[in-house]
């Protein structure tokens, strides 16, 4: 398993469109992923549990992600959610 502290960059935070582009990204891939955020742990797939934690830009969550592409998936996310636009 592997575990990394992100900050979101993306300007507007996660909102309805960069959730789903978040998701699409995540979903490329056969690994478990999951946002941690306070005391929730979500999969990173489902765009309804990432609308839950209603993250704003410079929030902090941890990525874990467990599986054959856990590492790929983690620096993929990284790169979206340090993006300052949405792709």
């Amino acid at each position: 398993m592997t575990k990394k502290p992100i900050t979101i960059k993306i300007p507007s935070g996660l909102e309805a469109r960069p959730v789903a582009l978040l998701v699409q990204v995540a979903s490329q891939y056969e690994s478990e992923i999951y946002v941690e955020y306070c005391d929730k742990k979500v999969n990173a797939k489902s765009i309804m549990g990432m609308m839950t934690l209603g993250l704003a830009a410079g929030e902090a969550v941890v990525v874990s992600a467990e599986g054959t592409d856990e590492e790929e998936a983690i620096l993929n996310i990284e790169k979206y959610l340090n993006s300052n636009e949405m792709l």
